[in-house]
């Protein structure tokens, strides 16, 4: 399946995955609307994408965590850029790393509205048009830890252990319309995640990389456009990407 003209909805496209998604995604020819609270960033990233590849560029400042917000973007999409055929649901985060005896409830808020009720609300937003038109790809980037939960990160892997669930859920729901719904699973991917997670400790988060060969965002970036670019008839259901020193959630080998 060839990507030329076809219209590429990415959420929290201005950092790590989101943004390697941009540039994997034009290179491949499609159009793109880039989603994400730093307006700022996606313009930068779209006039890079626009000088590399020609690529045609629509960029939209929206919090997923608001739900006014989302559906008055999706609504009011220039009508050139109304059929979305591809959904990257990509916008998410983690906060803290703490027992959840000693959680703090703005983290955990902050994860849910963002992990769950984000991706609730962009799907609910763009998948009416997508079974309307029999033909679509919604493709939601979650997390190993959807699949194993780790010491301190309850909330988080429930965020994406839901997120995994909301896959599973949306793809029977749409069984017979002709739309695909895909599940990307990545380990430790070195991206703004874990500078976030511990809100701003470079420090911290660097040595969360240190030792070993992390992937990054490129890596999960082409794994959303094999999944995106298969035929018609196929569809990537789960994918769980890990980088090689890393063999589970927990178990990492790093060479100190």
């Amino acid at each position: 399946m060839k990507l030329n003209n076809t219209t590429v909805l990415i959420t929290g496209a201005s950092s790590g995955i989101g943004r390697e998604c941009a540039y994997v995604f034009a290179e491949a020819g499609a159009r793109l609307i880039l989603m994400a609270r730093r307006v700022e960033r996606i313009e930068a990233i779209a006039v890079g994408l626009r000088d590399l590849y020609g690529a045609e560029v629509l960029c939209i400042g929206c919090d997923v965590r608001n739900s006014s917000s989302v559906f008055a973007a999706i609504d009011t999409l220039p009508d050139a850029w109304s059929s979305v055929q591809v959904l990257i649901n990509n916008a998410g985060l983690s906060r803290g790393l703490d027992k959840i005896h000693e959680g703090h409830l703005d983290d955990w808020e902050e994860m849910i509205d963002t992990n769950i009720k984000g991706l609730l609300y962009v799907s609910r937003a763009v998948l009416p048009g997508m079974v309307q038109r029999n033909s679509g790809t919604v493709i939601n980037v979650a997390s190993i830890a959807g699949r194993e939960v780790y010491p301190k990160g309850n909330v988080y892997c429930a965020t994406k252990h839901a997120a995994r669930a909301l896959s599973e859920g949306m793809r029977i729901d749409v069984n017979g319309t002709g739309v695909r719904v895909c599940n990307i699973d990545p380990g430790l991917v070195q991206t703004e995640f874990s500078e976030v997670r511990f809100r701003g400790d470079t420090d911290r988060a660097e040595k969360v990389y240190e030792g070993y060969t992390p992937l990054h965002g490129r890596d999960i970036a082409e794994a959303a456009l094999y999944c995106a670019t298969r035929p018609l008839h196929v569809v990537i259901a789960d994918m769980l990407v890990l980088p090689v020193a890393q063999a589970s959630a927990t178990i990492v080998h790093k060479e100190l």
